[in-house]
């Protein structure tokens, strides 16, 4: 091979698993359907489905949008938010959940898709579904008490061809903030419930990242 073996680190906009990983040398990519917010060059703006098939040989870190997926919103399926309808409740789960589908099956021989805790109605609509092969806290993989990664939030990972991890911090989770679940509403709410943490992400950068390359090397 006249290339090193790459990454597709998709749905992520932030840059921050794909920074982890290109601060050990690994050639990743990031890919979302909006631009990056730190406008790296290592960013293709798409649906992840269109370059899926576009020779990710190492692994694939997905970060699917979970809004219609996650336990914790099921209660909208049938009691549906002012101006929203169950139809486009359903509709939009739907689309998560083929999303999610998608990125489960796709043909790179490791992935790793992050998600919150879902429900039965999303289990039931993905292709070869399987549980969550394990769930952290951010906190688990911080050291400073008041530092991005010292909050709660479940983070759960669905593992193909990849080990669980392994936390890294030396926070007990006494002092984790509840920021994101009490985000307040409004246009960024989105955006600060779904960023992700740069400890935990140099964590799967390190792990997973080494657990790859000696399968590939194999």
């Amino acid at each position: 091979m006249d290339r090193p073996p790459r990454i597709l680190i998709a749905c992520e906009r932030s840059g921050i698993v794909r920074s982890a990983f290109l601060a050990l040398g690994y050639d990743a990519w990031s890919c979302d359907i909006e631009a990056a917010d730190d406008g790296s060059n290592r960013h293709i703006r798409d649906d992840v489905r269109n370059v899926m098939h576009d020779g990710w040989d190492l692994m694939a870190c997905m970060h699917p949008p979970c809004t219609r997926l996650t336990n914790s919103g099921v209660r909208w399926l049938h009691n549906p938010p002012p101006g929203r309808s169950k139809a486009e409740m359903w509709a939009e789960l739907d689309e998560g959940a083929a999303l999610f589908s998608d990125c489960w099956n796709a043909p790179i021989p490791r992935v790793a898709i992050e998600n919150p805790v879902m429900h039965h109605h999303a289990k039931s609509r993905i292709q070869n579904f399987q549980p969550h092969a394990q769930s952290v806290q951010p906190w688990q993989f911080g050291n400073d008490e008041d530092g991005p990664d010292n909050v709660k939030k479940r983070t759960c990972f669905w593992l193909r061809g990849l080990p669980n991890l392994t936390p890294t911090g030396k926070l007990d989770g006494t002092t984790a903030r509840p920021e994101i679940h009490h985000a307040s509403p409004g246009p960024e709410r989105a955006r600060i419930r779904s960023r992700f943490f740069p400890g935990l992400a140099a964590a799967m950068a390190a792990q997973w990242g080494a657990a790859a390359m000696n399968e590939f090397a194999a």
